[in-house]
């Protein structure tokens, strides 16, 4: 039981602390009032010719009413205000975010604050009372945060809470959309916003775009809990740069890309509707020569030199912890090591004092309420439990501090405890590193924060070891003093030369070799002008040929192999095209000639499947019954018996794939397997294979999720070779999406009009992004007049 002579008088929340308190800084109740933005959908082009939009969920500004009409503003202190503060105080930048108002603003104070945030280069975005607080306190606080950080048991899913996320997202975009210029670079800030990305995009499809997370990426089977998880993904990948804090976010975050949205990434490249877009990590520094400058300071020295006789701790060792108030951060763990240290080694009562700080956050949450709650009880029984006459173990503040304040605390501790039990990057530590540059100090650094991957000189605990925590507390507090400098110096080096505006720099240097990478594909894409000139040839052309792939080019990929039958308004365009007595539309695809013949045998166009085996011909009158099938040349089957069940066991182990048997060719599916185990199946299935396939004239091809074993010479490429060769076609077009349409492209003559669907490398001159877009160029000339 703890001593009750210690109660809560020993929490000294209101006692002073060494440096003048200017002022207490608490946050403030969520709340806002509605304001309309005009939307200016113009485009955005060049990153580095424009000006820097930031957006985040804040302003970089506090504000207060200044009785005399107006409000006074005061610049936030933060990583992202203080990292991005000096980009933003550049000429013409602006800075977009949540003005936070009061309830009960009217319109003329909130036109005030509007131009009292004009005048500092921000726009205020005001939100609806309710969906603020759904927005804020609902969807990104207690969904994404505790999902995000790995909390799921505070997590909460709410379907309405989730709509007002999305409507404060499209509320964000119209007030970006009545600022951006051609040329502007629009960088968004962190998991309040990650609709915005997309939604941006779509306005603005020339826009340089960045995003960056900066809290945690959960691994897949975390985030697959989340119901609206493509909803997230898609909207993230709007943008062109995506940049985390940690590689092992951006691994979870591909992993989701992969699994969730079905795409594949190329050393952190994806290719989205035919845009690349980039993942990367870019570990946030802080402005190390302000924090290290500041604690040469005069002022400061001083109160280093008078906090222990001003606080009663002469003789002590000091280990500081300063957290903001949050579950993920770890407290009631520390304070737990605490005890657990104080009672493996009780010669250190009355030798060290933790000096516990928590800056007060969310105080209108329950749960918030009962950590604060839980803390203090913690704070009372260590403090009960160990407490002397003249020495007390834990000196607790609930407040925030002010800069020179927290700078001298930072000084004047020997140990500096960041135990989160998550934490995205954290950057208490590098500030801390920074007031004892070129000194010593040790940190006491958790694993699971983001500033661990740099900063592995540290002790490095694991923050739900309690007994591994109390030995960190005592290797740091005997730790000789040369120690502490050698483990010390590279770590302050590396922070030095990685400040927060070298963080900045790269991440916008990042998304302009983006756009440029984007620009050298632009060329390639059909846009309207390449487009214009291909209806024009094929207007003017007597006789026209067109070879069309099918999966993935005239309809779009499905889990399901057999969910993708054509739909009415597929069925016409073709049906229009290979009516018109100057054309011969071919579909040519990989499927069985049985499912093409359901699926197009009454159209008027010619069929080739199984990747050339089988031709059917288009009949007079376009009848089914009328339609004969023919074999392209003599094929053996013999060799299916000793493959097929080599691929069965593979589908056996592994699940979600599926064998599908064709008259002259097996097919492995794997698209709706875990893309990790399919990658090593198809490395195992080709050495299980081996060199035994040549022997029986048979061979695999690779498709779009699919290994196919087939014979060998039989492709899509010899198969389009009776069009290709025919001299009296005087345009011709061949569209496909993965590598079997690529031996299409290669056999095609140098002056067709080749198109790839989707991205990646290929051999065709032109590229869509999506069957979507092929659809809409077939519809184009389906309507498209002849010119004789």
């Amino acid at each position: 039981m703890p001593n009750t002579h210690f109660p809560a008088a020993t929490l000294l929340r209101d006692t002073p602390l060494p440096l003048p308190l200017a002022r207490i800084d608490r946050p403030r109740e969520e709340s806002a009032a509605a304001r309309r933005a005009q939307h200016d959908a113009r485009s955005v082009v060049a990153p580095e010719a424009g000006r820097l939009i930031i957006v985040s969920n804040r302003l970089p500004y506090r504000f207060e009413d200044d009785g005399e009409g107006g409000f006074e503003l005061e610049r936030s202190v933060g990583g992202l205000a203080t990292g991005l503060g000096p980009l933003h105080e550049q000429d013409g930048n602006l800075w977009i975010g949540w003005a936070d108002a009061d309830a009960g603003m009217d319109d003329d104070e909130r036109a005030r604050l509007a131009a009292a945030f004009d005048e500092r280069d921000c726009r205020a975005v005001f939100l609806d009372d309710r969906d603020a607080e759904a927005y804020y306190e609902g969807f990104s606080n207690s969904a994404i945060w505790p999902l995000f950080h790995g909390f799921p048991q505070f997590t909460r899913f709410n379907e309405e809470e989730w709509e007002a996320y999305r409507r404060v997202n499209e509320r964000f975009c119209e007030a970006v959309l009545a600022e951006a210029r051609p040329g502007d670079t629009l960088w968004i800030q962190d998991y309040h916003l990650m609709l915005l990305p997309s939604m941006l995009l779509e306005a603005l499809p020339d826009a340089s775009i960045g995003f960056f997370l900066h809290i945690p990426f959960p691994d897949y089977e975390t985030f697959r809990t989340l119901p609206w998880r493509d909803e997230i993904v898609r909207g993230v990948l709007g943008a062109d740069l995506i940049g985390f804090h940690a590689f092992d976010y951006v691994r979870h975050f591909l992993s989701s890309c992969r699994r969730v949205a079905g795409i594949e990434n190329t050393s952190g490249t994806l290719t989205v509707d035919g845009r690349v877009v980039q993942v990367d990590a870019f570990p946030l520094g802080i402005d190390y020569a302000r924090f290290r400058d500041a604690a040469r300071t005069p002022e400061v020295q001083a109160a280093v030199e008078t906090l222990a006789a001003e606080k009663g701790h002469e003789g002590c060792k000091v280990m500081l912890s300063v957290e903001r108030l949050d579950y993920s951060k770890g407290i009631p763990e520390r304070l737990d090591a605490f005890d657990a240290f104080l009672d493996k080694h009780p010669e250190w009562k009355g030798r060290v004092v933790l000096m516990l700080v928590t800056v007060p956050s969310r105080e209108n949450v329950a749960s918030y309420r009962a950590l604060k709650k839980r803390i203090d009880e913690l704070v009372g029984q260590v403090n009960g439990k160990h407490s002397t006459m003249d020495w007390t173990p834990v000196d607790y503040y609930y407040r925030s501090l002010p800069f020179e304040q927290l700078v001298s605390l930072y000084a004047a501790s020997d140990v500096m405890l960041v135990t989160p039990l998550r934490d995205g990057m954290n950057l208490v530590c590098k500030e801390y590193l920074a007031c004892h540059d070129g000194d010593g100090g040790v940190l006491v650094l958790s694993e699971m924060a983001g500033a661990s991957y740099e900063l592995h000189e540290a002790l490095c605990v694991n923050p739900f070891d309690r007994a591994g925590i109390a030995r960190a507390m005592q290797e740091a507090l005997t730790m000789p003093p040369d120690e502490q400098r050698k483990r010390n110096a590279p770590m302050q080096q590396r922070l030095a030369r990685y400040t927060s505006k070298k963080w900045a720099r790269e991440f916008l240097d990042a998304v302009a070799d983006v756009k440029r990478r984007q620009a050298g594909m632009s060329a390639h894409l059909l846009g309207p002008t390449s487009a214009g000139r291909l209806l024009e040839a094929y207007r003017r052309a007597d006789r026209r040929a067109l070879l069309l792939d099918y999966d993935g080019t005239l309809m779009p990929f499905s889990d399901d192999p057999a969910r993708v039958a054509p739909d009415e308004r597929l069925l016409d365009v073709l049906a229009r095209l290979g009516g018109s007595a100057d054309n011969d539309v071919v579909v040519v695809s990989g499927r069985d000639h049985a499912t093409l013949e359901a699926w197009l045998g009454r159209l008027p166009v010619d069929l080739v499947a199984e990747h050339g085996v089988w031709f059917a011909a288009q009949a007079d009158g376009g009848t089914a019954s009328e339609r004969a099938w023919t074999l392209q040349e003599p094929l053996d089957n013999s060799w299916k018996d000793a493959i097929r069940p080599v691929l069965a066991d593979f589908v056996d182990r592994t699940p979600g794939s599926l064998l599908e048997e064709k008259d002259y060719s097996l097919v492995w599916h794997y698209r709706m397997c875990s893309q990790e185990l399919a990658e090593r199946r198809v490395i195992e299935i080709r050495c299980a294979l081996g060199d035994g396939l040549a022997d029986r004239g048979i061979a695999l091809m690779d498709g779009n999720k699919v290994i196919e074993v087939k014979p060998r010479g039989v492709d899509k490429g010899h198969a389009a070779h009776r069009w290709f060769r025919d001299p009296a076609y005087g345009f011709l077009l061949a569209a496909g999406d993965d590598r079997t349409d690529e031996d299409v492209f290669e056999a095609a003559p140098d002056d067709a009009w080749t198109v790839k669907i989707g991205g990646g490398p290929t051999r065709a001159r032109f590229a869509l992004k999506n069957s979507a877009e092929m659809r809409q160029l077939l519809e184009a000339m389906a309507e498209a007049e002849p010119v004789r």
